[in-house]
């Protein structure tokens, strides 16, 4: 009943919008999941002919579908390719909600992507819980840069700041500790937070900054809350210029 209750308060499958038409240039994929279950994504290739070589991999937020967060990165960087797919459980991809089963699910994607796209620059993006997400990859497999948006140091804690009348610690079956999967990583990481989010406090984001050793941006858009900070002007420039970090921070290495 727990585990149940949790799961559908972290992922509220029946609450996110159903995938509308296609974009533009848009092409739906599908992968099998490590115990059989069939996730659908979204591709969009690059607006231009000539490809910038870079594979934008999404993971969105629990109320998010993948084409939207597809349509939104390709938006933002449109000279690149973009993939996300639907979480596990999100329809049209089969299977239940879990943040292991994301968490699984997510170097499959990446095989995926790379494999389809063969790109020179691989980056992923991940917005609030697909935050913790996109840190898990990075554990996993090679990846060229972080885009961490509204980012905690670990799901649990970020859930235990909402309910501190609650044993959280004693009872929560959904962990993603970011802050783990990216201690010690030299994956560059750029982080772009909301000054007023209520749901991932500023606390947890600063957690989070602590223990990233490769920290090359990091922006908190004023004013902004946790679901509005993505109608801001100023988010999206910070997007770009989040982007454009990962690139110095690339050239630098050489």
């Amino acid at each position: 009943m727990i585990s149940s209750f949790q799961a559908q308060l972290l992922f509220p499958t029946g609450m996110v919008a159903r995938a509308g038409p296609l974009p533009d240039g848009a092409e739906q994929v599908s992968i099998t999941s490590a115990d059989g279950e069939a996730l659908r994504g979204i591709h969009i290739a690059p607006d231009a002919s000539d490809r910038s070589g870079v594979l934008v991999i999404g993971f969105g937020g629990n109320a998010w579908n993948g084409s939207d967060v597809a349509a939104f990165l390709h938006e933002l960087y449109p000279d690149a390719d973009v993939i996300a797919f639907h979480y596990r459980g999100y329809a049209p991809s089969q299977g239940e909600p879990s943040s292991k089963a994301l968490m699984a699910d997510a170097p499959l994607v990446y095989d995926f992507a790379v494999g389809r796209v063969k790109p020179k620059r691989t980056i992923a993006v991940g917005m609030s819980i697909g935050s913790g997400v996109a840190a898990s990859l990075s554990a996993k497999r090679h990846l060229d840069g972080l885009i961490l948006v509204t980012p905690f140091d670990s799901l649990e804690a970020s859930v235990g700041d909402l309910y501190p009348w609650l044993p959280v610690s004693l009872i929560f079956q959904h962990e993603i500790n970011s802050a783990e999967f990216l201690k010690g990583s030299h994956v560059p990481v750029a982080i772009v937070a909301a000054e007023d989010d209520t749901l991932i406090r500023p606390a947890r984001t600063a957690g989070l900054r602590k223990q990233v050793p490769y920290l090359v941006f990091d922006r908190t858009i004023p004013d902004a809350g946790h679901n509005d900070i993505y109608q801001r002007a100023e988010f999206r420039q910070a997007m770009h210029d989040a982007f454009d970090a990962l690139n110095i921070s690339k050239s630098t290495q050489k």
